[in-house]
């Protein structure tokens, strides 16, 4: 049974930073694509930042540049460090861990912007 568990969500005011993690277990972590996706209030779930196993990455336009994904194999885990927080980036934030047609995620932590 393969969990994802995400954690380091928080309320920030704008111009902040956090970092999420991503624990994966009871799978190959190595193999994973991992990606982050946000929901917002009212708004379909996007991808904004994807890491694969050699540790290229790709970023939605909006978040480029501020936002950076990463991983440790050795640890079984992903990471989005967040800076310069804006409140459009307000949202519920989910990882995903995909092999071929297989999808994995964790259940979403909060992330909120405001002064």
């Amino acid at each position: 049974q393969v969990q994802l568990v995400e954690s380091g969500g928080g309320l920030v005011q704008p111009g902040g930073s956090l970092r999420l993690s991503c624990l994966v277990s009871g799978g190959d972590f190595a193999k994973y694509t991992m990606g982050w996706y946000r929901q917002g209030p009212g708004t379909p779930r996007e991808l904004i930042a994807r890491v694969f196993g050699p540790g290229t990455t790709n970023y939605l336009g909006s978040v480029k540049g501020r936002f950076t994904v990463s991983r440790v194999n050795l640890n079984n885990t992903a990471y989005l460090q967040m800076n310069d927080l804006k409140p459009e980036d307000t949202a519920v934030y989910y990882c995903n861990a995909h092999f071929e047609s297989t999808d994995y995620w964790g259940q979403g932590t909060q992330v909120t912007v405001s002064s």
